[in-house]
């Protein structure tokens, strides 16, 4: 009984205990609420008091009573003043630099004639803000502002990038979803209608978020990457540098996306590693495809002297080699030296040719096929020893003619089977394992990318180094790689550096660029896409030519670049 009657005493203090401190916690609370009341003049919190009140045009910006407790993006965009000097003065459209200084005329007369013009990196059309793109604005927005207010006369620039890959893709994403057609099922002409309707209706998003983050853009002068005047601009340099030959038509191997059946860039191709056998879902396949193994098999020998093993990751291209290379100093195959192979499949006499470049005589067999329509190593060999290309593949990504009748159709990876078990039949096959390897993605379409030769447009942007180094006299364009004689844009460019004509900062990044353009490759600047800029060159046929088909040669005869129909 006397322990019933402690533990009942014991709740009974305890729950008095809580009593007090919640009475005490009440109090405190009380008093810090009148102490805020005190501090306020006796009024309860107003929403308000925290938003910034509209500022009239002209005047200083006004700004709330008080603070905000938390940030509220709505509230302080709504409040931000865009400055748009097309309000001041009304000047609309087109403007010269006389006018700009008229209207921005600086206050210290030592720095009127200073004028800095600052253009923002065009967006996307298709894109959206993000802190990439704000971080650029904020710090070009206080260079700009800086210099504004330093005396300058100022222009910054707003615009939009048509993002040519980028704007096709998702448009003709909606079409096939909308009405389940491709674009080549609609024509050239009603898909380009599409893309402007679908511009005009959704782009320039980041344009406006750009207003909301304040930027102190001049949004009169408003670009387009593809309106009248840049369309006019494209044109004239490109005609101008096809003049100074700059710009030449030639063949050599292109990043090929066989889904946009297009060329596509080198920052557009994501490559991932590959370690072991692996399936990847690949575009307009149903089954997954296997990567990451290496496939070897026999070219029998001219003359009955047996055969040669090669081995590759990507066996269906064996129908396009055109040569087999061997190291020099490996003895394994002295006896070969100039004979040849025979190609299983269509009878075409493939070269044996020594390249210690090419060939590593530890690796594998210490063969390696040669096909330089489709591997970039391969192509380089070929502008060594003057072997023939030949490219299999159609722009979807199918075998052509040039592969043989056996598979000709066939989409490339089924072909890949195809051609294992051709290899089986004729006892040729000699195993697969699995191997090490580096697979290109297209960052757009997640195809895999074909490494493609294909005649392309392309801005010279260094000379042939075999060219320097002989000092013959090359008539430009002359050959298919296209050296031309001029001086090497990537050598001034390294020498306004080298010669502080320009400034790279951080200084630490003066050895990137230096790396850049001292590998610089000739610039593919052709796209075979519908919308962007079409290249304006017409191609001639001459009564001697004796091949007839429609770009069939890439000389200056043959192709014509001008400003219009009428002038080409």
């Amino acid at each position: 009984m006397d322990m019933a009657r402690e533990k009942e005493l014991k709740k009974q203090k305890a729950l008095e205990k809580a009593a007090k401190l919640q009475a005490q916690q009440t109090s405190t609370n009380r008093k810090k609420s009148e102490k805020k009341m005190v501090k306020r003049g006796g009024k309860e919190e107003n929403s308000e008091d925290f938003f910034d009140p509209e500022t009239p045009f002209g005047e200083k910006k006004r700004l709330s009573s008080q603070m905000a407790k938390q940030y509220s993006p709505t509230a302080v965009e709504k409040s931000i003043f865009i400055l748009d000097f097309a309000d001041l003065g009304g000047m609309h459209g087109e403007r010269n630099l006389g006018s700009l200084l008229q209207m921005r005329r600086a206050p210290n007369p030592h720095l009127l004639s200073s004028f800095i013009l600052q253009i923002l990196p065009p967006p996307n059309v298709t894109g959206a803000l993000h802190i990439g793109h704000a971080l650029t604005a904020a710090v070009e927005d206080t260079i700009i502002c800086w210099r504004r207010m330093s005396g300058y006369n100022t222009l910054w620039v707003p615009g939009m990038d048509h993002a040519g890959i980028a704007t096709q893709v998702v448009v003709e994403k909606k079409i096939i979803r909308e009405r389940k057609l491709t674009r080549h099922d609609i024509g050239r002409e009603k898909f380009i209608s599409e893309v402007w309707d679908w511009k005009n209706k959704y782009g320039g998003t980041i344009l406006q978020q750009l207003r909301c983050l304040g930027a102190s853009l001049d949004w009169s002068c408003e670009c387009f990457t593809m309106d009248e005047k840049r369309s006019r601009a494209v044109t004239e340099a490109f005609v101008r540098l096809y003049k100074e030959e700059l710009v030449y038509r030639g063949e050599h191997l292109v990043n090929w996306d066989c889904v946009l059946r297009t060329a596509i860039s080198d920052i557009e191709v994501e490559h991932i590693e590959i370690k072991e056998r692996t399936l990847l879902n690949v575009p307009g396949y149903e089954k997954p495809v296997e990567f990451g193994v290496l496939t070897s098999f026999a070219y029998p020998l001219e003359g009955e002297l047996g055969e040669i093993v090669v081995a590759t990751t990507r066996v269906e291209t064996m129908l396009g080699d055109t040569a087999i290379a061997i190291h020099p100093d490996d003895p394994r195959y002295n006896h070969l030296h100039g004979k040849f192979a025979i190609h299983p499949s269509n009878g075409r006499k493939l070269p044996i040719v020594c390249d210690a470049t090419l060939v590593d005589p530890k690796f594998g067999t210490g063969a390696v096929k040669v096909t330089p329509a489709h591997d970039l190593n391969d192509f380089e060999f070929k502008e060594c020893h003057n072997c023939e290309s030949i490219n299999i593949f159609t722009d979807d990504g199918k075998i052509n003619s040039s592969g043989g009748s056996e598979f000709a159709g066939m989409p490339r990876f089924k072909a890949r089977e195809a051609v294992i078990e051709s290899l089986q039949k004729k006892g040729l096959y000699r195993g697969a394992k699995g191997n090490d390897m580096r697979l290109g993605i297209c960052s757009r379409t997640n195809d895999v990318v074909e490494p493609l030769s294909k005649p392309q447009w392309y801005v010279k942007c260094n000379s042939m180094e075999r060219q320097a180094l002989t000092n013959d006299v090359v008539e430009p364009l002359s050959k298919p790689q296209g050296c031309v004689k001029c001086d090497s844009m990537a050598r001034q460019a390294l020498n306004a550096v080298e010669d502080k004509k320009i400034e790279i900062i951080p200084k630490q990044y003066a050895a990137d660029w230096k790396r850049w353009l001292e590998n610089i490759r000739d610039w593919c600047v052709s796209r075979q896409l519908w919308w962007g800029h079409r290249v304006l060159a017409w191609y001639v046929t001459l009564e001697d030519d004796e091949l007839k088909e429609l770009g069939a040669y890439n000389d200056r005869d043959h192709w014509v670049v001008a400003r219009n129909e009428d002038e080409a």
